[in-house]
């Protein structure tokens, strides 16, 4: 069994900082610990130095953490991340902890500096969990709210979504896209809010039984500028980070009625110029408007609207994501 490392006095400075300061060897036993720490946790010096770091776990931090957190110091990198551990208490203590490795001679040391989030300037913590679900809920509250004039909206905006997801996660695997899983839930949750721009459309053009004339195809024509309009006045007088960064939901309102030929509106882009969020999200919207009844049309079967997606493969809808979706039949 290694016997444990003495603290060096090269290191005995950093027990001087304000916030709570833990060192460890190699191994990761405790060699140190500063008073903040001991104020911060409850924990006496006396009784924790000698052993694993990990005493203090309470099992609320995510594998992800400790995994990043192992390959970086295992290559000697500095690391950052959040922790939830336990006071002697029993209380939680969420903190925001920076891991420095440091060597001296032939050996390894480790120092992380804790500090509670509950004092960091914001004065407010929110989980990568509750912020995905905090985001999730404002966004359906947002697209729900802009389109209450139709009761049937809001499931077609919850079976959108629910079929982004399944879409966007099928057709990563499939093509190995390796995307990161925050820009998906950006995908997945900004996909209900689509047409959020139709709140800014006249009743009587939008709910039109029969066809619509040029003059009033080109005022529907005009709604996913009118909700990028409405996304960026909303995002501007927010401050929170899950809204303010709003460009894949502003992709999708701007661009899910544009075509893979380029026949599409408002910017005729084409192909891969528009963005992949809304070539997904395009092929949903499309499949679930053709399967649900509408005020100017009778609701088709599921299988001539697959035949339909199919055949504009390459015409209005990407074939590789066309490919996928049909695969999920």
């Amino acid at each position: 069994m290694k016997t444990m490392l003495q603290l060096p006095l090269q290191l005995k400075s950093f027990l001087k900082l304000g916030d709570a300061v833990l060192i460890t060897d190699s191994d990761h036993i405790i060699l140190a610990v500063n008073d903040t720490y001991e104020e911060v946790t409850g924990f006496e010096r006396n009784k924790i130095i000698g052993i694993k770091a990990g005493f203090i776990k309470s099992k609320l931090t995510s594998k992800e953490t400790y995994r990043s957190m192992k390959d970086s110091l295992k290559q000697h990198i500095p690391w950052s991340g959040i922790f939830v551990n336990r006071k002697k208490s029993g209380e939680l203590w969420h903190s925001s902890i920076t891991i420095t490795p440091f060597k001296i001679e032939d050996e390894w040391f480790y120092i992380g500096v804790f500090r509670a989030l509950e004092q960091l300037e914001e004065g407010l913590y929110l989980s990568e969990d509750k912020k995905i679900e905090v985001q999730r809920e404002l966004l359906k509250v947002l697209a729900i709210s802009c389109e209450i004039r139709d009761p049937g909206t809001e499931e077609h905006l919850l079976r959108v979504q629910a079929l982004t997801e399944k879409l966007l996660k099928a057709h990563n695997e499939k093509n190995n896209l390796q995307l990161e899983s925050n820009y998906m839930n950006n995908v997945i949750h900004s996909s209900i809010l689509h047409d959020i721009g139709k709140a800014g459309m006249p009743e009587g053009i939008l709910y039109k039984p029969g066809a619509l004339s040029i003059y009033e195809r080109k005022i529907i024509e005009m709604h996913p500028l009118t909700g990028a309009d409405i996304l960026n006045k909303m995002s501007k007088e927010i401050n929170y980070d899950f809204i303010k960064s709003m460009e894949v939901a502003e992709n999708i309102i701007l661009h899910h009625h544009e075509r893979w030929d380029g026949t599409g509106y408002p910017f005729q882009l084409k192909g891969e110029q528009i963005p992949l969020e809304a070539r997904v999200v395009s092929i949903v919207d499309v499949f679930d408007a053709l399967t649900t009844r509408r005020p100017y049309k009778d609701s088709w079967p599921e299988e001539k609207a697959l035949a339909f997606i199919e055949e504009n493969k390459g015409k209005h809808f990407d074939p590789l994501i066309v490919e996928t979706f049909i695969s999920l039949f």
